[in-house]
């Protein structure tokens, strides 16, 4: 599951950079990075949802966050 997880970050930081990256060269010629930022909204979607059917179907399992006082 955490590989999963991983690989899906990955892609999304990848969709980033490859939509910097025509930003910088194309200078607005071209719908390149309307796309590279598209496919990084929907691979943020998609892990969304997945982590939330994991969490459901009990592959995952909730912690909850403690605080601790100082």
């Amino acid at each position: 599951m955490r590989y999963i997880v991983i690989l899906a970050f990955i892609g999304i930081f990848i969709s980033l950079g490859s939509a910097l990256v025509y930003l910088m060269r194309d200078k607005g010629g071209s719908n390149r990075t309307v796309n590279a930022l598209t496919v990084r909204i929907g691979l943020s979607i998609v892990l969304f949802l997945f982590v939330l059917l994991s969490h459901h179907m009990g592959w995952i399992d909730s912690t909850g966050v403690l605080f601790k006082r100082l």
